[in-house]
Formats: structure tokens, sequence, C-alpha cells
């Protein structure tokens, strides 16, 4: 292993502070309340009373590696988040292998976002999307909608952002609210467990589905070097935004698994929309189809800010091409951001003939894969170089981190594998090119 490096210098592009805190927690909230909260009721009907304790076991995760990514970004707030932690920590190469693991994850999972967005837009208007290639249009057009936005810069990124976590969190928090008065309990007791898988392999895979609703909570922690003192910026808005998504994300989805009965969930395309339905008629469903459209342009717009800012901390710190790390006249690491988005369009591109149920789920494969290896090297980090204060919540990040990951299945794990192995040439590569 490699010896572990200093905090690295801003180098090549003078960052802007443009991000204050309200941005910075609607970047947290934005990046975590997508599409999974509106699509993850189907998945954990035939869980029953068990997403429960996999909610419960998920939440307290999450809040786990908030705290150790909080502490983090106070020993070290530079732009570039779990990469910068894993470099400073276990020296360049683990540091390229996050950079590069976590580069995947975000325009993967772009691309499963935008797939998504076309999806609630086809619940509106089903013409839009009635054809794979209309569905992978639309997708497409979501994602350089949000791309061209960041190009403009940083703050303008950031003020879309705030706009569209509000439009979004707050009818979220509402819906939850009223629909939590007429749950009927019997759907999570009679059975508790009507899976027929035994009790903890079933609390293990509620756990694995609800991660993919929570994925983001180390969002602002990316472009800390354009948020306004950042010491104190960062922890508090990954710890505010995680609470804040964390509740209303549990509440909405076990509202709607209270509401309806599994039967009837589990083959639903829209289960959120279906429950809203069921209580105030069709324009309610229409209005949740909406919101959950709103939804995913929102996460869209703020995974598509932190695409530019990872490779960016990595080019400047050379293990990765320097026209990445670049910054244009506003301040933005265009060339990452296009790079992101050429990529995460190939991927829509690449498996348009395919239906938007099997495309969403393609790329969350992939993105999930990528993204647990972070959460991974950012609590060992804290272990390894962080103060003897914090490390019981480190510990149980890095438990939780594990065993996300033994519930994501083989498939994934070789996913993750495959995209760790794909960078290692392109690392040597950028070694060779320094050495010469």
């Amino acid at each position: 292993m490699s010896a572990p490096l200093p905090a690295s210098p801003r180098g090549r592009g003078e960052e802007k502070k443009t991000l204050g805190l309200w941005a910075a927690i609607a970047l947290v909230v934005g990046n975590m309340i997508g599409s999974g909260v509106f699509l993850l009721p189907a998945s954990l009907a035939p869980y029953g009373g068990v997403s429960l304790v996999g909610w419960a076991i998920t939440l307290a995760g999450a809040l786990a590696l908030a705290l150790t990514f909080a502490r983090l970004a106070m020993r070290w707030p530079q732009t570039g988040g779990p990469y910068v932690f894993a470099r400073n920590a276990f020296g360049e190469v683990p540091g390229f292998l996050i950079a590069w693991s976590y580069w995947v994850s975000i325009w993967c999972a772009n691309a499963a976002i935008a797939v998504a967005f076309a999806g609630s837009i086809g619940a509106l208007f089903p013409q839009a999307t009635a054809t794979p290639l209309r569905g992978a249009a639309c997708a497409l057009g979501a994602l350089w909608l949000c791309v061209g936005v960041n190009v403009l810069g940083v703050r303008e990124a950031g003020r879309v952002q705030l706009l569209l976590t509000v439009l979004k969190f707050v009818p979220l928090l509402l819906f939850a609210g009223i629909a939590l008065w007429f749950v009927q309990p019997q759907h999570f007791v009679a059975p508790f467990n009507p899976s027929g898988e035994s009790l903890p392999h079933a609390i293990n895979a509620t756990a694995a589905l609800t991660l993919w609703a929570l994925l983001g909570l180390e969002a602002a922690t990316v472009p800390a070097g354009a948020i306004e003192n950042a010491e104190r910026t960062v922890p508090r808005a990954t710890v505010v935004g995680t609470l804040l998504a964390g509740v209303v994300t549990v509440l909405a989805v076990s509202a709607v698994l209270g509401l309806l009965p599994a039967s009837q969930l589990k083959d639903s395309t829209a289960p959120m929309a279906d429950a809203a339905r069921a209580l105030w008629g069709p324009w309610a469903g229409l209005g949740i189809a909406a919101v959950a459209a709103v939804s995913c342009l929102g996460a869209l717009n703020g995974w598509v800010l932190l695409s530019g800012q990872v490779p960016f901390a990595a080019a400047r710190d050379g293990v990765l091409p320097s026209p990445l790390a670049k910054l244009d006249g506003n301040g933005t690491p265009a060339v990452g951001v296009l790079a992101s988005g050429v990529l995460a369009s190939l991927l829509v591109a690449a498996n348009y003939s395919r239906s938007l149920a099997q495309l969403f789920t393609f790329s969350i494969l992939l993105s999930t894969a990528a993204t647990l290896l972070p959460y991974l090297a950012g609590t060992a980090a804290w272990l390894l170089r962080g103060e003897r204060r914090g490390r019981l919540l480190a510990l149980a990040g890095l438990l939780y981190s594990a065993y996300a990951l033994f519930g994501i299945g083989h498939e994934s794990l070789l996913w993750g594998i495959a995209l760790l192995l794909a960078g290692l040439p392109v690392y040597a590569w950028m070694r060779y090119g320094r050495n010469r």
C-alpha cells in the first residue's frame, strides 16, 4: 500500500466559493431524494413488516456514515470527498481506485435517474415514452438539460438545486404526514414476514433494497472547495441533510406500504401514485407523478454537479487526464461535467432497446456496486487517521457498509470488481506519463 499523502494543494484551478449552507443542504437532500422513494414500495411490498427492520438498519447506518463523513470533511475540507479521504489516509493508488469507483457510480446513477425521470414523464404523458426509443430520448433530454445548467456555473446549479429540492421535499412531507393517518397496521403484521425467506435473509434483502434510496449522504463533501466556510458548512449540511432526507423517505415509503395490500403494490410501476390515487382520486395520482418528475430532475442536477467535481480533484493530483482539472470562466470543471454526460448517455443509448424498468435496474446495479467501496474507504480512513473520538461511529459505518455490500448479491460484487479492474490501465497510463 502506498504511503499516506499530505492534503492535496489547490493546484491548477482556483475554485470560487459559490455555495452556502442552504445550497449545501439542498445538495444532500436533493441527491438522496430521487427516484428511489417513489419506486421502492413495490420492491419492499413482498417483505411486509420486515421492511421496517430493514429501514431501521439502513437509517442507522446512514447516520453513522453521515457523522463520519462530517468529521472527515472538518479534517480535510477539500474538493473530492471520498477520493480525498482515501488519498490522504491510504495513499495515491487507493485514492485513485476510490475516485474511479465513485466517478463511475455517479455517471451510472445519472443514467438511472434520467431513465426514472422518463418513467415519471410517461405517467403524465404516455405517448412521450410509448417506445423504448422515445423513452431513451426523454431520458437523454433531461440529462443534457442538467449538464447545460451545470456548465453555466456552480452557483447557478446550486440555485436550481435549492429550488427543485423545495419543490419535491415539501409535497413529499405533506403526503407522508397525511397518509400516515390512513395506514392500516395489518399490512405490516399479518404476516410480519410474508416473503417465505428466513428472517435474517429477509432483513438483509430489505436493508440492501433501501440503500439505493439513501445514497448521496456524502454529496456536500465532494464540492467542498466551492462551499463557503467548508470546515463548518459541509459537516452541518451532511448531518442535517441526511436526517431530513432519511426521515421523509422512511415515512413516505412506509405510508404507502401501509395503505395498499402487498398483492397490489408488488406489480405496480408507480406505487406512490397508486396510493395517492386511492386516497384522494385520479388528480392526486397525477400530482405525485409530477412530484416524482421534479424529484428525479433535482437529483439528476445534483449528481451532474458532482460528476465534474470528482474527476477534477483526481486530475488536479495527476491521477486522471489533465483536461479534467481545468476550470472554465464560470469556475466549472466543464470537461468533467461533459465527459460524465457523454458516458451516462452512452449507457442509456447502448441499452435503449430494453424497457425503462430493465434499463433502470441495470444502471442501479452498476451505481450501487461502485458506491459502497467509497463508503468503506471513508470510514476506514477515520479509523486509521482520525482521532479516537468518533471511531465508534466510524466502525458502525464500516460494518454497515460491509453488511450492505454483502446484501446486494454476487452479481453486483462482480460488477464492482470489474469496474475497479477497468480503472487500473488508466492509472498505469497516467503513472507512465508522469515517469516519462
